[in-house]
């Protein structure tokens, strides 16, 4: 008898198709050995980080089952998945069972072809994907044991941390900051309906957005008593190129955009389509096809559409160690163009049908068009149009649903007069960064370099789970809980929760895996300095009565109870009624008492206080009140001191300074979307259609269009990366 051993009953169905009868194929159902609960009996640290395992609660009779069967076995084979924890399971599985020379056989896909070929070709386990697999396995239990460990002493005992959760919590955190940091103020679009001379109506948009009311009211008079006449028409072909076949990462971003799944979801789809012989194996960062896929793609693609589609490209993959499955995600035979159980199956079996066969079709070609229109003679801001119009489908002929809708502009001539029927306004204010949705973590984390492929759903969920994050209309919002723990890990434990940290242990795990780095070497190179930091950290006094309302203080703005929290400075008291009162102070012991003005604004003449938040000194104009019913009053005005200001020199004329940010620097020529200078977590910057730029030698109060647009004209360097010599 031959026997054949994977992990999952649905993929062991498939495979007996393939095989006739000569292997009998056995699933292990998963993982069936873990570490023990108890970090004591799981490693042995003293001697060599050995891990204990022991047989999965319920996974006694498998075992049993697969002992059996293979002690009547001729020859067994290990076909568990292609990737570092496929190889720790079938090396767990020959260890359980008794196998005593245990044959490995791997292949990206459950076909027919890729199975009969690959039992042809058996090899040994790799040992170094093996440790690899599990030095991550043994580093996130040591990390999170005594991390969570110290937050139970510290903050509230049931929380818990983790190797790649907590660096994701605080990447949400970070972004939660900025947006309570933010200050919005107010601007104004105006736009025009006109008429061309054939009697067209299109709507022109105002290039600036004033931000004062006396400029919108003389916007208004100049464009009601003046002519309209058209100074310039620009039309550009613009290629737009079709985007490389689906890496994990990118299948979850587009599945939560395109269809609404989770990302959990989304691989649980993507699990039971590869064990139903559909798809190409779904954990993998790399963007390469193979050349029996590039010529099935080149067949359909001259049949659907035709020759002159056709077009072969090869993508570069981002990821420097691209170490799981070679190949990336597509369909197994690329002529079917509908499969999978139900309809969540076949919508995502489409989404990677599409992507797959559109990566190597021709560019799509667009037209983009924008008329400006002179107002006055040039006393009036320019206003415009912009349009676009595909004039070459391309891969969009594979991919309809990834076209934008077409806009299109009406003809007009250079010089040509319009007539104007109604002016518009429409007063707005400037919106704070957006949250993270779980597509866009995904794509953050993958960015910095935190985590795998095969970690993202998992790390997602996690923090969802444990009630750190919560999901808002697709958005992630971190809930006081998430708050308290990232905070403190921030204050205490930032270099192990910070991307390069992090990233860099990735790459470590990727030395293991290469066989140019020891499981021994890389956990004694982290455990010996952490294990050192965690008992120093263990001297911190207790964060007691977190998130409890305390009769001892009150808030100096409306009298209610005051809340003591855990922020980046410190314990702080904040209102346990309205949080919009910011009643923020430091908890030093001192007697809490209403702020006194330092002086008045010149021209609002509402008092100016000088503060001190969760987020540093801050200078606040006017006094924040609670809303009537569900009506929230607005919040005053606030702007930051600098961190080498002295708070008590800090003068009226130098609060109107700080209030003036954020500054509209003007508009871009180009996009005609406004340009501001304004102060963030990360220090002074400008900022344009969502491109931060920082200010390094520049002032913010001072910096003018012209150098922001100079800023803007170099090469922008990335966040969160370190350039390798």
């Amino acid at each position: 008898m031959k026997l054949l051993i994977v992990e999952s009953p649905a993929k062991a169905k498939t495979i007996s198709k393939y095989l006739d009868g000569e292997y009998t194929v056995v699933a292990s159902v998963g993982h069936i050995r873990d570490l023990p609960k108890s970090n004591k009996q799981a490693i042995d640290i003293e001697n060599g980080f050995t891990p204990h395992y022991e047989i999965s609660k319920g996974k006694e009779k498998v075992v049993a089952d697969i002992k059996k069967l293979a002690r009547d076995a001729d020859e067994i084979l290990l076909a568990t998945d292609p990737d570092r924890e496929g190889e720790a399971i079938a090396w767990h599985i020959a260890e359980a069972v008794g196998i005593k020379k245990p044959k490995r056989v791997v292949f990206q896909e459950i076909t027919k072809e890729a199975v009969t070929e690959a039992v042809k070709h058996p090899r040994n386990i790799d040992e170094n994907l093996k440790e690899a697999q599990e030095a991550r396995r043994v580093l996130d239990r040591l990390v999170g044991y005594d991390l969570s460990g110290i937050i139970w002493k510290k903050v509230r005992y049931g929380l818990s941390a983790g190797r790649v959760q907590s660096p994701a919590l605080r990447i949400v955190m970070e972004r939660e900051r900025e947006i309570r940091a933010f200050v919005s103020h107010v601007f104004w679009v105006i736009t025009a309906d006109v008429t061309n001379k054939k009697k067209k109506q299109f709507t022109l948009t105002c290039e600036v957005e004033p931000t004062d009311k006396e400029e919108v009211e003389k916007i208004l008079k100049i464009g009601n008593s003046s002519e309209w006449i058209v100074k310039d028409i620009k039309a550009t072909d613009v290629k737009k190129a079709p985007r490389p076949p689906f890496i994990t990462s990118t299948l979850q971003q587009a599945a939560s955009t395109r269809l609404g799944f989770a990302p959990s979801r989304t691989m649980g789809l993507a699990q039971k389509l590869y064990e139903e012989g559909h798809i190409t194996y779904m954990r993998t960062d790399s963007t390469t096809l193979s050349k029996v896929a590039l010529a099935q793609i080149a067949t359909v693609v001259e049949k659907e559409f035709g020759k002159e589609y056709l077009e072969f490209r090869t993508y570069a993959t981002k990821s420097k160690n691209a170490q799981e499955a070679h190949e990336a995600i597509r369909p197994t035979h690329i002529d079917k163009k509908v499969a999978g159980k139900n309809s969540d199956e076949e919508k995502l079996y489409n989404l990677i049908w599409a992507r797959t066969v559109a990566s190597q079709m021709k560019d799509a070609q667009t037209l983009r068009t924008k008329i400006s229109v002179e107002v006055g003679g040039g006393k009036s801001p320019d206003f415009s149009v912009n349009g676009s119009r595909v004039t070459y489908d391309g891969w969009m002929k594979a991919d309809p649903a990834s076209r934008s809708d077409d806009v299109e502009v009406p003809e007009v001539e250079p010089k040509e007069k319009l007539g104007l029927i109604e002016i518009h306004t429409e007063e707005k204010h400037t919106e704070p960064p957006n949250r993270y949705s779980e597509a866009g973590l995904v794509k953050e984390l993958e960015k910095r370099g935190i985590g795998r492929p095969s970690t993202y759903a998992s790390i997602i969920r996690t923090i969802e789970e444990r009630g750190y994050v919560e999901k808002v209309n697709k958005a992630l919002i971190p809930t006081d809980t998430g708050d308290v723990v990232s905070s403190f890990l921030e204050d205490n434990f930032m270099e192990y929760i910070n991307d390069d940290f992090t990233a860099e242990m990735e790459d470590k795990l990727d030395l293991i895996a290469e066989g140019k780095e020891t499981y021994l070497k890389t956990l004694t190179d982290f455990y010996k300095p952490f294990l050192a930091h965690v008992k120093l950290k263990d001297k911190l006094d207790k964060a007691t009565t977190l998130g409890e309302a305390d009769p001892k203080f009150k808030c100096p703005i409306c009298g209610s109870g005051m809340v003591i929290k855990l922020g980046r400075g410190g314990k702080f008291l904040s209102c346990n009624t309205y949080p919009e009162c910011e009643g923020a102070l430091t908890l030093e012991g001192v007697e809490i008492k209403k702020d006194e003005p330092v002086g008045v604004h010149p021209e609002t003449g509402l008092p100016i206080y000088v503060l001190t938040g969760r987020f540093g000194p801050y200078v606040q104009m006017g006094e924040k009140v609670k809303g009537k019913g569900s009506k929230k009053a607005p919040k005053p005005k606030m702007g930051s001191i600098p961190k080498e200001k002295d708070l008590s020199s800090v003068t009226v004329a130098d609060a109107v300074t700080y209030l003036s940010l954020p500054r509209v620097l003007g508009v871009h020529p180009v996009s005609g979307s406004p340009i501001s200078a304004n102060n963030g977590r990360f220090g002074p910057y400008v900022v344009h259609e969502k491109d931060f730029r920082s200010l390094k030698t520049d002032d913010v109060y001072t910096v003018e269009l012209p150098r922001a647009l100079e800023i803007f004209a170099e090469e922008k360097k990335r966040r969160g990366f370190k350039k390798k010599a």
